[in-house]
């Protein structure tokens, strides 16, 4: 069991995957229009709602912003590396995620957030020294972790290796690349991958990279956020990707 917070991750849940909703706890007081539509579709679900005080609330999720609703749930087990090769056998044109220790769970869930408007098949990140799926992650990410698998692996060069040999290309984000993500063949099944929060890439993921790509800057930041960057390459990606003439 787990606890989830705030309204767009318990909407979703209650959507997309009821079943796994064991509670519904609302803090009292709040009747606007929101909370009503989340305690309506609790109830035609058919799952209990409890109504609690602000210091229940606080017992149950601690000081985050929780928005007046916190939902009790049954976990959602990642995908392990089998389930991800299996899926990588059977899938046309697949496009990964893959995360080189991103530590920031606000970055991992809007990382999570984007995968899944762009139709990501996953997001892979590393076991050690990256962010969980924790409840911080599941808020940012606003129910996209009830969608897009998350796998977890041991050996991230390991993995792209793997990869590779399934017939993807890799290509990873750096600032510093010559070439830019616009003169890359993105529509073909791709693994884009993103270094961690100011360091980037490590050498050894880096090594495992067919292309190395930058996105445009005109201003004077010298590095984009992860999640922001991770956006950006993921909408080049589904640019190419649709259908008809494409300008670059």
């Amino acid at each position: 069991m787990e606890r989830v917070y705030g309204i767009h991750t318990v909407t979703a849940l209650l959507k997309s995957a009821p079943a796994r909703v064991q509670c519904v706890y609302l803090q009292g007081g709040r009747d606007d229009r929101r909370s009503a539509a989340i305690e309506k579709l609790a109830q035609q679900a058919q799952r209990p709602v409890e109504r609690v005080d602000a210091d229940r609330m606080r017992t149950l999720v601690g000081e985050v912003a929780h928005q007046s609703v916190v939902a009790e749930i049954e976990s959602l087990a990642p995908w392990s590396e089998t389930q991800l090769y299996e899926q990588l056998a059977t899938a046309a044109a697949p496009l990964l995620l893959a995360l080189d220790g991103v530590q920031d769970p606000h970055n991992l869930g809007a990382c999570l957030r984007t995968a899944d408007a762009c139709g990501v098949l996953a997001v892979i990140v590393p076991r050690d020294r990256a962010a969980t799926l924790n409840a911080a992650a599941r808020k940012v990410a606003a129910g996209a972790a009830e969608t897009t698998p998350v796998v977890t692996v041991t050996n991230l060069s390991r993995c792209l290796t793997t990869i590779k040999d399934a017939g993807l290309w890799i290509v990873g984000a750096d600032a510093s690349a010559a070439q830019p993500a616009a003169a890359v063949d993105l529509t073909g099944p791709r693994c884009l991958v993103m270094g961690a929060e100011g360091a980037g890439l490590r050498d050894l993921t880096r090594r495992h990279c067919d292309w190395l790509v930058s996105l445009p800057s005109l201003g004077a930041v010298e590095s984009l956020n992860v999640s922001v960057a991770a956006g950006m390459l993921l909408y080049e990606a589904v640019r190419q990707r649709q259908p008809g003439p494409q300008k670059r």
